[in-house]
């Protein structure tokens, strides 16, 4: 079996993932540091492994991290061994773990931010609206990064002023660029950070998911103050990363697709159709980091070898020809059944999948209402990913707004 090794840089993850789809279900990867894990690349078999009870998320089981072989300063160490939540463990303990979560994570208290999350796309384009008619903008700087982080930290009761700092952390947390030497820091930053905000919140709680964790019980059992503290470190990074990226790339698509844009403008095709394609498509997360295997498992006529690490490659399986026909590589915001699995599938599916759609789908409706004309202001061939292997992340967004409806040119 040939082995792939992913690019850090990521300056071609659509032929990347074409290639790992050509190896076939289950492919051999190198992710950078020189780690080998297996990935899988077809729909199918991604669904079949996902609720395969054979494939855990206790790194314990992984040979290389019983030979010591993975350092302690590996960039990816805190998306392989990111501590004790619902993410890493399995069965009951998950069982348990997901059940106090969902308590605090209802759709009643996700419904109750779609008030502010059209507040805060007002106050966005708003701002937009105030930038010097004409000249480029950078979308994601200016509106797909502020409205995630507002919406996920005021869920969460995270203070703006700590914003500023998350983002530097995060981005360290997610680079494949970090230096070595940094990422031992830079954990123990994020630990520092998040057990601070625990801390507040049991002094003074809130009406918000943090105080909400802390309260929950099930039967007398609450979660640990460490379940907590990583809890809402992996909330706040998924609830925004992926948002962003969604926003993002939903504008990518209907840049490079105006007959479909026009569509939906005029509302010919549905908003839940262009982020349901653009989750497939060119989803948010192109690689989720890391599953293992207690037995040897057979996926199509390869083998998954016992104490092997398995990652999902979401960017090579949303365009499986298998699964979605020989149409899998255009967009198509009209398609139908798009059974995708961008947030997942089984035991661990993303908990903040409704959220994610709930702001995309507030967001952009409105931005495309305020700013009709809206396009790429350089050829889509210059825009370039972040050093993010698991991340389909843009540096920028480039864009011209053109003229905000019911303004005067």
């Amino acid at each position: 079996m040939t082995r792939i090794a992913l690019d850090p840089f990521v300056r071609d993850l659509d032929g990347e993932s074409a290639a790992l789809r050509a190896a076939g279900p289950l492919a051999e990867v190198e992710l950078p540091g020189g780690v080998h894990v297996y990935a899988v690349t077809h729909h199918k078999e991604a669904r079949a492994l996902l609720t395969d009870g054979r494939v855990v998320k206790d790194i314990n089981v992984w040979n290389a991290w019983q030979r010591g072989e993975i350092p302690a300063d590996w960039p990816l160490i805190g998306l392989a061994n990111p501590g004790r939540s619902m993410l890493t463990v399995d069965g009951p303990d998950h069982r348990r773990l997901r059940t106090l979560v969902a308590q605090a994570l209802t759709v009643k208290r996700v419904e109750r931010l779609r008030a502010g999350i059209e507040a805060l796309t007002e106050a966005s384009l708003e701002r937009l609206a105030a930038l010097p008619a004409g000249e480029p903008v950078d979308l994601k700087a200016e509106f797909a990064y502020p409205l995630p982080m507002n919406v996920i930290s005021e869920l969460m009761g995270v203070d703006a002023a700590d914003h500023p700092r998350l983002k530097e952390l995060f981005e360290k947390f997610f680079s494949t660029q970090t230096p070595p030497e940094e990422v031992p820091q830079m954990m123990a930053d994020l630990g520092a950070l998040f057990t601070k905000i625990v801390e507040e919140k049991k002094a003074n709680p809130g009406d918000d998911l943090t105080s909400a964790l802390i309260a929950a019980s099930e039967n007398g059992d609450h979660l640990t103050d460490e379940e907590i503290v990583n809890t809402l470190q992996l909330i706040i990074a998924a609830g925004h990363e992926t948002t962003i990226s969604l926003i993002v790339n939903a504008v990518e698509a209907l840049a490079l697709h105006p007959e479909q844009r026009e569509k939906v403008v005029s509302g010919e095709i549905p908003w839940e159709g262009v982020i349901e394609e653009t989750l497939r498509w060119n989803t948010p997360t192109s690689h989720v980091l890391i599953r293992f295997a207690t037995e040897d498992i057979e996926v199509g006529d390869k083998v998954l070898p016992k104490g092997e690490a398995l990652i999902v490659s979401f960017g090579a399986l949303g365009r499986d020809e298998e699964q979605y026909g020989p149409t899998a590589g255009e967009f198509d915001a009209t398609r139908t059944p798009n059974r995708h699995i961008a947030f997942g599938h089984g035991p661990h599916i993303c908990p903040g999948a409704a959220l994610s759609r709930l702001e995309a789908g507030i967001a952009l409706p409105a931005l495309y209402e305020r700013f009709p004309e809206l396009d790429l202001a350089v050829p889509a061939s210059e825009l370039r990913n972040k050093p993010i292997v698991t991340q389909n992340d843009l540096y920028e967004l480039p864009v011209k707004l053109g003229c905000p409806l019911g303004h005067d040119a």
